[in-house]
């Protein structure tokens, strides 16, 4: 465990200009962990939307049938990948970038500066993906949309200027403020985590495990009301465009003003998170450790 913590921070002391191998890093972790976490967050999706317990929201996917489960799997999946190249390649090259001006350890602040930063440019990219994600998983639109096509060939239909704003960007305000502190929050406290359980005798895929399950679980129960919110407004199609404020007025009344509907499906996120942070964590440790060693 030493070892590999003492790779980490040689190679944080490394060169801070730009680097390809956290870009591979990321997309390879985020690939392999969107496989085994997706039918945890179709659930959550649904619990998000019709306020189901989680044997009702089973129970509707064995009325769609096995057909219609991995219906929508193609965008999370490219939307993941995407979204761990992004996020861990920009979070690096711009951690790089706002600590050039001194060496040693990088600090609390240059993590949630490039964090924010890299979070944000990930909503921008990766809007568009959600947005389709939501509509698609969504049963009620099964009938009005079969297929990713007929998304597209809607929102192009709307001209260009109303397309992207009522089509692809619908909701984005949230997504930018949902991940840009979450990649902040992610990304300042997952290295401190895994440094602390290191060198207790821990196996040592163990520690980065624990760090992004924590710290994955943790940043997604704080910002769940707002991944609630998006998700109510992205799955929209054809209605009026409301305010967040008004989005958010609307939503809390249809769970009767009750902060438990809310958080309905939380228990699933719990789940979720600490799988897909955990393995995608461990996974990207342990590419970017077995790269020190070859370095080395």
């Amino acid at each position: 465990m030493k070892e590999n913590n003492l790779i980490n921070r040689e190679l944080e002391k490394q060169s801070r200009g730009w680097s390809s191998r956290s870009y591979v890093y990321g997309a390879v972790s985020s690939f392999l962990s969107t496989f085994v976490t997706f039918p945890i967050y179709k659930t959550i999706f649904r619990q998000q939307i019709h306020v189901f317990v989680m044997r009702e929201a089973i129970r509707q996917f064995q009325q769609e049938g096995l057909r219609h489960f991995y219906r929508g799997l193609l965008p999370p999946l490219v939307a993941k990948t995407v979204q761990g190249t992004l996020l861990f390649g920009t979070y690096d090259t711009l951690l790089r970038f706002v600590s050039a001006n001194h060496s040693g350890p990088y600090k609390l602040r240059d993590r949630w500066k490039a964090g924010f930063m890299s979070g944000s440019l990930e909503a921008v990219v990766l809007s568009p993906f959600e947005r389709i994600q939501n509509i698609m998983q969504d049963g009620r639109k099964n009938v009005r949309f079969p297929d990713i096509h007929s998304i597209l060939r809607y929102f192009n239909s709307c001209g260009f200027k109303e397309g992207l704003a009522e089509g692809y960007f619908r909701g984005f305000s949230p997504v930018l403020l949902r991940n840009g502190v979450g990649s902040a929050l992610y990304f300042s406290f997952k290295d401190p985590i895994r440094d602390c359980l290191s060198g207790k005798g821990l196996p040592s895929w163990l520690p980065p495990l624990v760090s992004g399950s924590v710290n994955g679980t943790v940043t997604c129960l704080l910002l769940y009301p707002l991944s609630v919110l998006i998700a109510n407004m992205q799955s929209q199609v054809g209605q009026e465009t409301l305010s967040i404020g008004e989005s958010m007025k609307s939503i809390w009344e249809s769970r009767g003003k009750k902060v438990s509907l809310i958080y309905r499906g939380g228990s699933l996120v719990i789940l979720r998170s600490c799988v897909t942070w955990g393995l995608t964590t461990a996974i990207h440790d342990f590419l970017q450790g077995n790269t020190g060693r070859k370095q080395e």
